[in-house]
């Protein structure tokens, strides 16, 4: 990966106004974390982003299951158009 390069798209707006929320965590977890001055919002945001990335790509996946099998299926019955040029 290029550094400073996303390659990823943005799956929220990341320009949307912050909104103030209230949640409980570990109190340990988070005296730790503000002895290390860790960035407790943007920790945040980076986890939930990870966490949608996985669930909308797990939901795609559980959608679209029976088109990936059938295509499989296609592919390992006639083979791919791509073959013929293949050297491996």
């Amino acid at each position: 990966m290029l550094y400073g390069v996303n390659f990823m798209p943005q799956i929220y707006d990341e320009n949307a106004s912050k909104k103030a929320t209230n949640l409980s965590i570990n109190s340990d977890l988070l005296s730790r974390a503000r002895r290390l001055k860790i960035n407790l919002s943007a920790t945040l945001e980076h986890a939930l982003e990870d966490e949608l990335r996985r669930a909308e790509r797990d939901n795609w996946l559980k959608n679209n299951k029976e088109a990936i099998n059938e295509l499989n299926e296609l592919a390992n019955n006639n083979g791919l158009f791509s073959d013929a040029y293949r050297d491996f």
